[in-house]
């Protein structure tokens, strides 16, 4: 991130004695709440983190709020470096350091993502148009729709972010909206208490009475690292386990059913069975797509697929492909990709077969030795080029997105993305479900690179959104 090496100076000069306490006192602000509120000490949350991530986050902003402070003297540390040793800085620096001295630690979200290049960021804390971003690094690793809290700071005509950033998940990210608006909200006495705080006893209340949203803002930065470390910590200690579904919102698993032959039974007995029932499609002399003409009910509010997008199959006619039968050794093998979907078919085959085969025997693989194996197994057998896989996965991406747009969504109350956008309400629920869709995807999609390149720009233009996709 921009800004980094510029502080090298004041990174120094920050360890003499007179400011060593104040950074001290400041760095506890970001930390402290969080240690009371998880039960660690700060050397137990860094030694979780890592020394790298927690110097390069929770340090980052400590430091960067730190230089934004004016402490009981009135005295500041940039002000201090930049009149004692400011002719040792180039005059970018300097220029850098004034604008950062200024700053304010904010909630953004990220649109427009030009990697290496730039971003937009809209202030979700103030409001206002999304700014445009110039950034290198930051922007190879941020997703659209992510949520950051950052500090933006303008250096000549450039916008740019300083080097201290919090990426956070969406709904730790809402909670901490709900926070700050409280704060904003402080009775007199509590918000007069909060920015002496920050800003130092020797301001008065008419002072206090007069200062702008923007600066009162700043009196509560240490509160994002709190929401963000509280966060992390969790999840580090206790790692979410991806909710991974089909299209008919079933958990998913490989669930595999042998069933014996019977004594007598032949294949051509079998396969004159599955050729003469609709929801068998022979893709293969042994093998045949179960398949179903049904849409699938609208589950997990249309958010499906998520990293599962490629481990779906549509036929060209857009029928979902349920599982596969095969012929195998005297032995009829259903496929599944959840064990409701298994006990479907199971039911399916008893019936249509009967006496001609033996009780099924049944195996289920997890998810990860599912997700494991499915590299190996499932593009390589037909040897697909990585061209070829991504086209693959975003047509079937294409059809079951095409196929949302008509089916009724939980978070829409109900609606199918088509009958909200008739509403005002109900256009700006559609575009925050839309910003979710497509962040999620993008953040599965750093294990797969077919997803990470999907463009859902297409559903935004044809709900008549384009306007809201920044």
């Amino acid at each position: 991130m921009t800004g980094k090496h510029m502080l090298d100076g004041l990174i120094k000069w920050s360890t003499r004695d007179r400011w060593v306490d104040h950074f001290d006192d400041v760095l506890a602000d970001h930390v402290l709440p969080a240690c009371d509120e998880i039960g660690l000490e700060m050397d137990e949350i860094v030694a979780i983190m890592g020394e790298e991530l927690f110097m390069s986050t929770v340090w980052a902003c400590a430091f960067e709020d730190f230089l934004t402070r004016e402490f009981d003297d009135g005295d500041n540390a940039i002000d201090d470096y930049l009149k004692r040793r400011g002719w040792k800085e180039t005059a970018s620096v300097r220029t850098y350091l004034a604008a950062l001295r200024r700053s304010t630690m904010s909630l953004y979200e990220v649109s427009d993502i030009v990697p290496g290049a730039s971003f937009r960021a809209r202030d979700l804390r103030r409001g206002g148009e999304p700014i445009l971003i110039s950034e290198r690094s930051a922007t190879r690793s941020l997703k659209p729709w992510d949520r950051i809290a950052a500090r933006v700071v303008q250096v000549g005509e450039k916008m740019q972010i300083g080097g201290g950033m919090l990426v956070f998940e969406r709904d730790t990210a809402d909670e901490l909206l709900e926070a700050l608006h409280a704060h904003e909200t402080l009775g007199p006495d509590e918000r007069r208490q909060l920015v002496k705080d920050t800003f130092g006893d020797e301001i008065d209340d008419d002072a206090i009475a007069a200062l702008s949203s923007t600066e009162t803002a700043r009196a509560t930065a240490s509160l994002l690292s709190t929401f963000w470390l509280i966060d992390v910590i969790g999840r580090i200690e206790e790692p979410e386990i991806p909710d991974l579904r089909n299209t008919e919102g079933d958990e998913l698993a490989l669930c595999i059913a042998r069933y014996p032959f019977a004594a007598g039974t032949k294949s051509s007995d079998i396969s004159a069975v599955l050729n003469a029932h609709d929801e068998f499609y022979r893709a293969a002399k042994t093998i045949w797509n179960w398949t179903t003409s049904e849409k699938p009910a609208a589950a997990h509010d249309g958010q499906q697929p998520r990293p599962s997008a490629n481990l779906e199959t549509w036929r060209d006619d857009g029928t979902l492909v349920l599982g596969e039968v095969k012929l195998e050794k005297r032995t009829v093998v259903l496929s599944a990709n959840s064990r409701e979907r298994c006990d479907r078919g199971c039911a399916l085959l008893s019936g249509l077969l009967g006496s001609r085969v033996g009780e099924p025997s049944v195996e289920t693989q997890t998810i990860e030795q599912m997700m494991a194996a499915r590299d190996a197994t499932h593009v390589d057998k037909v040897d697909l080029s990585e061209d070829e896989q991504c086209a693959l996965i975003h047509a079937q991406m294409d059809r079951h997105y095409r196929a949302v747009l008509d089916e009724p969504v939980g978070s829409l109350g109900g609606l199918t993305p088509r009958a909200a956008v008739k509403t005002k309400d109900g256009r700006d629920n559609v575009i925050e479900w839309l910003k979710l869709l497509e962040n999620r995807t993008a953040v599965a999609g750093d294990d797969n690179g077919a997803m990470a390149s999907y463009s859902f720009g297409w559903m935004w233009e044809e709900l008549g959104l384009n306007e809201g996709r920044r």
